[in-house]
């Protein structure tokens, strides 16, 4: 599933090249003009990653990513901070409001998309090359297979997307319509019983290796990953 990258940033110009580059390079792009349709369209689905322009009218970026770090859903998602302001001062302000790294204006895609794959790979806890590892399980990336203490373990591929944001975003719970968005995409109209007939194949699969009590069912709000008792 491609990750949603909402641009926020009042310069339309701006957004239609960071979108347009987003998109060649494989992302979901998402737009916001100022806070207050940010905050909308993130209420709509939570994206992935944040592109935040320092200067927005009405609210500041810095404000807004303030606000972002307080609130729960939002409080995980990575931040970039798109700014002109390149003084020490400023640079210090942003990281104590909890942006995760800054592009300076001007910039070229190729800087941008860098640093967008390498916060994510922070983020989500990835190496370089996409290989992810948590508790006895492992992801191998470029070969999108997974293993249960190095014996593979073999999977529908809507389980292994499941397995797959699951491992990306741990001990964190998600409600069935949060994980219909991030696995299987806003614009796929499902019911959320989906997504319990999807959890229980992903544990007959890793029964048989032990894995299975990593997916854990959190009553009345959703499912959590977790690889630690």
């Amino acid at each position: 599933m491609l990750k949603r990258v909402l641009i926020v940033d009042d310069e339309p110009a701006i957004r239609d090249m960071v979108a347009y580059a987003l998109r060649k390079a494989g992302y979901e792009p998402a737009h916001a003009a100022d806070a207050q349709q940010a905050l909308l369209a993130i209420a709509d689905r939570l994206p992935d990653l944040i592109l935040l322009d320092w200067m927005l009218p009405g609210t500041t970026g810095l404000e807004l990513a303030r606000r972002l770090r307080r609130d729960q859903p939002t409080r995980e998602v990575p931040i970039i901070m798109l700014t002109a302001r390149g003084e020490e001062n400023d640079r210090v302000s942003g990281l104590e409001a909890g942006v995760d790294d800054y592009v300076m204006k001007p910039f070229s895609a190729r800087e941008l998309l860098a640093r967008i794959k390498a916060v994510l790979r922070r983020a989500g806890g990835e190496d370089a090359q996409g290989n992810v590892v948590q508790g006895g399980l492992r992801i191998d990336g470029a070969a999108q297979r997974v293993f249960a203490r190095d014996e593979p373990v073999h999977m529908g591929p809507t389980e292994y997307r499941l397995l797959h944001f699951f491992m990306t975003h741990p001990d964190r719970v998600y409600t069935r319509a949060q994980l219909l968005d991030h696995v299987w995409g806003g614009n796929v109209y499902l019911e959320e019983r989906t997504v319990d007939v999807h959890i229980r194949r992903l544990r007959r699969t890793l029964e048989p290796s032990g894995q299975d009590a990593l997916v854990q069912t959190v009553r009345g709000a959703g499912y959590r990953f977790s690889a630690t008792p």
